[in-house]
């Protein structure tokens, strides 16, 4: 990357220090997972002050949405954190559903709960898998992406699309399950807790894991709470907070599941919390499966959600919804509403304006990768250069969500 577009350190911060060195990592480093810089003061190999510098990635979605029309936004909410795009969709559909005053079936809302929980999987896997090899640990990874594959499977037989899929759309969801899509899961969820169980076994007494991790990166449940930290990172510091506890929403009051907590809040903590977290995850996912009820998945507002594809070929009533729906869109209410979900990095949400018109005034994400992201530059200063790979795998940021 140009030095012409990079701000220089002096721009960035003040040393503190006298006979200290500043060194960048990044913005093209493999272990800040994503175009990030980290500007390091160094007393020796001890780093006195960190600064994390972001932007390198912008798109502009956010202002890019608010000139399309509400459904047509779904698609930049993949993109954001596309490791947990199914989560995204749900809290950019529940923000448009409040101003909608829109209901889901039921049905429907287990379906987005078990495609929620595949994508707090599935991202959990990468971070896994990564984190593993930027300590050097390699078998690790060979293990739980082969698992990862098994839900973009699942995902691909849903939507058509591994990573991407856009399922969940205000209003309910594209599409009912398909067939063949409950054997899978059954079959996942029978094989995937004894594959964790190996990478457990590999890591969790692992002496030379517990020397990298123990003690490393150490956040209190009070910086975490002062720094607007939030999801795994916040519970291995003590903060047991879940939305999916505290604030249900998509039946989630519905199933039986435990919050797992941390006491030292370091970087073993962190990798135990999530460890914990995909554990539940398949509970959650159990309950969900067994307990499916009947009926539509999406709302019978046709102005808010397409009619069944059948309808089309016999209804010319259908094809006109249909038609104007996708080519104008709807209008919510003027009003303003903010929704959240307890994403696989913490707490996502979309707060949304409307003006009365077709698209939203003002469209903006409450990003769990952002708020964490700070808290590298507390966890940092104290440690070694060695340890900040370690401390930003744990951390768990995903580039796209934060430079939206």
């Amino acid at each position: 990357m140009s030095n012409a577009f990079m701000p220089s350190n002096e721009s960035v911060f003040q040393r503190i220090g006298e006979n200290t060195m500043v060194v960048n990592m990044g913005p093209q480093h493999p272990s800040t997972h994503g175009v990030l810089r980290v500007i390091c003061e160094l007393d020796g190999e001890i780093i006195v002050q960190a600064k994390c510098v972001i932007g390198y990635l912008h798109t502009g979605m956010e202002k890019e949405a608010e000139y399309q029309q509400y459904h047509k936004c779904t698609v930049m909410t993949d993109r954001m954190d596309y490791l947990n795009a199914n989560g995204n969709n749900l809290a950019h559909a529940l923000a448009v559903e409040k101003l909608l005053g829109c209901e889901i079936p039921k049905r429907g809302q287990y379906l987005r709960v078990i495609l929620a929980e595949l994508s707090r999987l599935a991202s959990h896997c990468v971070w896994l898998g990564t984190h593993g090899l930027d300590l050097g640990a390699m078998t690790p990874f060979f293990y739980i992406m082969q698992q990862r594959e098994m839900i973009l499977d699942m995902f691909e037989l849903f939507s058509g699309v591994r990573m991407m899929p856009s399922w969940i759309v205000p209003g309910g969801l594209r599409g009912d399950m398909p067939d063949g899509f409950e054997e899978r899961l059954r079959t996942f969820l029978k094989v995937f807790p004894n594959e964790l169980k190996e990478v457990e076994n590999l890591l969790v007494e692992n002496a030379i894991w517990k020397e990298r991790t123990q003690g490393v990166g150490i956040l209190s449940a009070k910086q975490a709470l002062e720094l607007g930290c939030s999801g795994p990172i916040a519970r291995a510091s003590g903060v047991a907070w879940d939305l999916r506890k505290s604030n249900p929403y998509s039946s989630y009051e519905d199933f039986s599941f435990g919050i797992p907590v941390g006491e030292k809040g370091d970087v073993y903590d962190r990798f135990l919390v999530r460890i914990s977290e995909m554990k539940e995850s398949c509970k959650i996912l159990q309950q969900a499966i067994d307990g499916l009820p009947g009926g539509e998945v999406s709302t019978s507002d046709r102005k808010i959600s397409p009619p069944p594809r059948h309808e089309l070929d016999n209804s010319m009533e259908s094809l006109i919804h249909h038609f104007k729906l996708y080519t104008e869109g709807y209008r919510p209410p003027v009003g303003e509403a903010y929704a959240a979900v307890e994403g696989s990095k913490g707490e996502l949400g979309f707060y949304i304006i409307s003006d009365g018109s077709n698209r939203p005034y003002r469209w903006h994400e409450r990003p769990s990768s952002f708020m964490n992201l700070k808290s590298l530059e507390v966890l940092a200063v104290g440690r070694m250069i060695a340890d900040v790979i370690a401390i930003i795998g744990s951390i768990d940021i995903v580039l796209g969500e934060i430079d939206r």
